[in-house]
């Protein structure tokens, strides 16, 4: 919590909160009026954000495959690069993750959250030296509900169904109710580009505080400061280098030799000896990242749930998260959803590892022979050390797992969410229903266990626009049955997000939202000599 603190008094420091904001926010934090003024005034003066120098980041994650255009952005190199030079119309707040302005200052929903009409900032500029315009957020957004534009946040716009300018403002007008609708717009992919991105999707102009200068996939990108950023609580550092390093022991190595400030994806088994280096820091957040292991519904042998469930019994959680995550994590239930999120299903029973029942599903079942799982380095840190546990404890069950170790490069266009069994990651959503809308809506092109349920898209979108919140948990409830006793997701483990950087890095934020700093490291950290 005192990571948020200090983010609250250095953002009233900067002009992007006033006092009555931040005593307001302070307060929802349990803290009396008199403590928050004290806070204010001494946080605010040690928290002064130093400006200059050039940044550079080892990032695990990237591809030779990896597109500049955010509606096709998958790895976690692209997750931070787009956050470097592009704006969204909403941000969450790092601790809460409630909503809070950015191109749009402001919002308003009808009576019954169907038609939402957002204020459009004035006076932001494009790279280029074109003003913002409504039409260009208009133009963006009606981008990613085409689906030739293969956007990742498809399934969450397929549920506008028309996008119009009003003035100086944007309306969205919906199939049916959404509470969350703000939230839903601070998907990573909903960059908002001139013209929306028609003319050129792949320029990487926008409104963000650095312009991009050189990108090659998979390996490295480059960015200098924008002098006519529209905020001043970012964009410290003159200028940024992303450099892909999905190699681990190569991460480690160059940030304890200097040559990067900071690292991501550390896998646990090196935090003992990272933290013997004096210059060093480990950056570990708690949040909704998990890593998981899918299968598709509707590909043999994974099509028959017996299977499946069979494969789910066989996972030992418990040693997953001791072994591979050093217990910087917390057992997954085969949802994906943890108490991190609002309306979170309590009460639903924890699945346990359990060999007996493995193999009465797998008898019952029919299949014989091995069951292939695909995995890489890059899926998530220790997943190839994650799939041969998996392997051991299944063969308790008298269950043969062959796991077939794939290269990295590639993994994410060539493996996941086209090969039927395969390990992978999620970095989670500010929403239950993003996540599901993401994953899980038969629709979704990120549907990447293939769980095409009417019943379920059904639940869905009737939650959307349930206003009783009573009414509306016990439909998330039902939804998280549904995924976890008869979807193809095997879900052992939500990862802390674990990260490393040179004690010269200052300013990190840690953010509930997603992995390094939500992907705004790169725009919220300074550093100091």
């Amino acid at each position: 919590m005192s990571d948020y603190k200090d983010y609250l008094a250095r953002q009233v420091m900067l002009g992007a909160m006033n006092r009555r904001e931040f005593l307001g926010r302070a307060a929802a934090l349990g803290l009396a009026a008199s403590t928050a003024g004290t806070l204010f005034a001494t946080t605010v003066a040690a928290q002064e954000p130093k400006r200059g120098g050039h940044l550079k980041l080892g990032l695990e994650g990237g591809s030779a495959t990896d597109s500049k255009d955010p509606a096709k952005f998958l790895s976690q190199v692209m997750f931070c690069i787009g956050r470097c030079w592009g704006d969204m119309l909403v941000e969450s707040e790092p601790l809460t993750g409630q909503p809070v302005p950015a191109l749009a200052e402001s919002w308003e929903p009808s009576a019954d959250a169907a038609t939402w009409t957002f204020k459009i900032r004035k006076g932001v500029k494009f790279h280029d030296g074109k003003e913002l315009t409504v039409e260009d957020v208009v133009k963006t957004l009606q981008r990613h509900t085409d689906e030739k534009s293969e956007s990742g946040a498809l399934g969450v716009m397929k549920s506008i169904k028309e996008i119009k300018a009003d003035g100086g403002n944007l309306v969205l007008v919906l199939t049916e109710g959404n509470a969350d609708l703000p939230l839903l717009l601070t998907d990573y992919h909903l960059v908002i580009q001139p013209n929306g991105g028609y003319d050129d999707p792949l320029a990487s102009i926008g409104t963000g505080p650095y312009k991009m200068m050189s990108f090659e996939p998979g390996v490295r990108a480059t960015f200098e400061r924008n002098a006519d950023d529209w905020r001043t609580d970012r964009g410290y550092v003159d200028s940024i280098e992303i450099i892909n390093m999905n190699d681990a022991t190569a991460r480690i190595a160059a940030l304890a030799s200097g040559q990067v400030h900071y690292v991501n994806r550390i896998d646990p088994k090196t935090v003992s000896m990272l933290k013997r280096s004096p210059n060093v820091e480990i950056l570990s957040t708690s949040g909704r990242g998990h890593y998981v292991f899918i299968m598709h519904c509707n590909t043999g042998p994974f099509d028959n749930a017996d299977l499946r469930l069979a494969l789910k019994y066989a996972m030992d959680r418990e040693t997953m998260v001791e072994r591979v995550l050093g217990g910087y994590g917390k057992v997954g239930n085969d949802f994906p959803i943890n108490n991190t999120y609002a309306l979170f299903p309590e009460g639903i029973e924890q699945r346990a590892y359990d060999p007996d029942k493995a193999a009465f599903h797998f008898k019952k079942s029919g299949h014989s022979g091995s069951v292939l799982l695909r995995t890489s380095e890059v899926a998530f840190p220790g997943a190839v050390d994650a799939a041969v546990l998996y392997q051991e404890s299944a063969k308790k069950a008298g269950i043969e797992i062959e796991v077939k170790r794939e290269p990295g490069d590639g993994y994410w266009s060539n493996v996941w969410n086209v090969q039927p069994f395969s390990t992978s990651y999620w970095g989670g959503r500010p929403t239950q229903d993003q996540m599901y809308s993401t994953a899980y809506l038969s629709s979704a092109d990120w549907n990447d266990t293939r769980f095409l349920r009417p019943d379920f898209d059904k639940i869905l979108l009737e939650a959307r626009s349930e206003l009783d919140e009573a009414k509306r948990k016990d439909m998330y409830r039902t939804m998280a049955m549904m995924v976890r006793d008869e979807g193809g997701l095997i879900l052992p483990m939500f990862n802390d997000f674990v990260n490393a950087a040179s004690k010269q890095v200052k300013g990190y934020v840690h953010d509930i939202g997603n992995d390094m700093s939500n992907g705004y490291v790169a725009t919220r950290v300074w550093l100091e000599a």
